[in-house]
């Protein structure tokens, strides 16, 4: 009796070895063990061999991939909750399934952006290095030295009310937030009145009121430099911006020279344009004071990758099984 062939599925990085061992278990899984990303050509390469793709949201599929006359995928099941980094209409096309991992990051990338939200205001990272980086001799505690906002009582405007801006908005209110959210609608009512959260359909006019505002919208094409040289021209002097959501929402440059001039009071990034080089200009305004940058890291939680490993895992096996994955993205999605 013949035994059934395994599908070869490529993981384009190193995931938890939990997850990994699963996987071997289950399919004839080719792994990154040493982490290094794939290049390009190693990329293609592997949708000519494999029969499903398991790429993380820094590995870009494209079309002219995912259109090789030899490309063999018949899936591609996404290790992470954004799909900017795959061409899913082109995928949709070749009748190539696309699958994410939504869900199972909101709290752990809600934590890390009220963690952000804080950071600025009290001058968290620019304290730390006084003690880490010998910028200078801490003479002990003054009643003038390192003062910062608190920040009770201000107004946050979050861009885009999906879960994880949702759950932003919670913890916000218990420090004492006035909650303002710009969406593509609103949310439904009983969402609003629990967290007392204000809605605005203009973007524009919310961003001109708003002294913290925190990008938590997905990157898109309709969403790519939503926070442009224009919007970024009516936020108050004194208003700072949070992104832990995707580096391209917002014209870096512009932000950049706007901090530089006076015109914005900062921001607090772990996310960035050109990912993974950081403008040299942010890490100088970084030392200054004016900014805090994370390596993103948002969502790096032990317990939070595991659990897209098993959504990973959930949407490969539920397809093998002829069904529909639980977490299939399709290009009238996004």
């Amino acid at each position: 009796m013949s035994v059934k062939k395994k599908p070869l599925v490529v993981v384009t990085r190193k995931l938890p070895d939990s997850i990994e061992t699963r996987m071997r278990e289950l399919f004839d899984a080719r792994l990154n063990l040493d982490d290094t990303p794939m290049t390009p050509e190693q990329i293609a390469e592997a949708a000519r061999s494999a029969d499903i793709l398991v790429p993380t949201v820094t590995d870009l599929i494209r079309e002219d991939v995912i259109n090789q006359p030899d490309c063999k995928l018949k899936m591609i099941a996404n290790f992470g909750n954004g799909v900017d980094n795959i061409d899913v209409a082109a995928a949709h096309a070749r009748g190539i399934t696309v699958t994410n991992t939504p869900k199972v990051l909101t709290e752990d990338t809600a934590d890390m952006t009220m963690a952000m939200i804080l950071a600025v205001p009290r001058r968290m990272i620019e304290g730390a290095s006084i003690l880490t980086e010998g910028k200078q001799n801490w003479a002990g505690w003054s009643p003038t030295w390192m003062l910062g906002h608190r920040i009770g009582g201000k107004r946050l405007g979050i861009i885009g009310m999906g879960r994880i801006g949702q759950a932003v908005a919670r913890r916000a209110r218990a420090f004492g937030l006035q909650i303002h959210y710009h969406n593509r609608r609103p949310v439904a009512p009983v969402i609003a009145d629990e967290l007392g959260a204000t809605y605005w359909e203009s973007l524009d006019q919310m961003l001109a009121r708003m002294d913290i505002i925190s990008v938590n919208c997905p990157h898109t094409p309709a969403t790519f430099h939503l926070l442009s040289a224009r919007r970024l021209k009516l936020i108050r002097k004194e208003a700072y911006i949070v992104n832990t959501s995707r580096g391209e929402v917002i014209d870096e440059d512009t932000l950049i020279k706007l901090i530089e001039a006076g015109e914005i009071g900062g921001a607090a990034l772990d996310v960035y344009e050109h990912e993974p080089a950081v403008n040299p200009k942010l890490v100088r305004l970084a030392r200054a004071g004016k900014v805090a940058l994370l390596p993103h890291m948002g969502s790096a939680t032990i317990e939070g990758r595991v659990e897209m490993g098993e959504k990973v895992i959930i949407n490969i096996r539920t397809f093998l099984d002829a069904h529909k994955p639980p977490d299939r993205v399709l290009p009238s999605m996004l």
